[in-house]
């Protein structure tokens, strides 16, 4: 039997059985029903939760925003009076530009036609928004910035409270 070799086969009984590592099971367990706990204690008390209060109208005006086809030239115009109320050429207008950008995009994919107009509102609080009427998004331009927040609100000048 020089050439013959014999194995064992394993024996299963003894085979020890992994199991699920339940460490880092509870931590999670626990870190979800402390994010649930802290939420809800914000909620109820309203400790550590940011409100934005925007007050009352002062100033609205709709605007319509168009470009050319290739996009040389973003102007801007009263919806109520056709009035040009500017136009920005490629490396001018950055804000207004790519804030118009992005509305667009999301109109295209809303199928919302680009002749509708954008509605600019300045509140008591002193925030200026920019909404979409079409669409129903608003952005409050706040968020980006006092020179950018100029940037639209040059058009609210000469604006008192209008009806909406």
């Amino acid at each position: 039997m020089d050439g013959i070799r014999i194995t064992r086969k394993p024996d299963l009984s003894q085979k020890r059985r992994e199991r699920f590592p339940t460490m880092p099971l509870y931590g999670a367990l626990g870190f979800v029903a402390f994010t649930f706990a802290a939420v809800l204690f914000g909620q109820i008390t309203e400790i550590g939760t940011v409100r934005v209060e925007t007050g009352e109208v002062v100033a609205v005006r709709d605007i319509v925003m168009t470009t050319t086809p290739s996009g040389d030239l973003v102007t801007v115009t009263d919806f109520a009076t056709g009035e040009t109320l500017a136009a920005y050429a490629q490396n001018e207008g950055g804000f207004v530009r790519g804030a118009f950008r992005g509305l667009s995009r999301i109109r295209f994919v809303a199928e919302i036609p680009e002749a509708q107009p954008y509605r600019l509102i300045r509140w008591s609080s002193g925030a200026v928004s920019l909404s979409d009427t079409g669409t129903g998004e608003r952005l409050y331009l706040d968020a980006f910035g006092r020179d950018n927040v100029a940037a639209f609100a040059q058009f609210l000048e000469g604006q008192g409270g209008s009806s909406l």
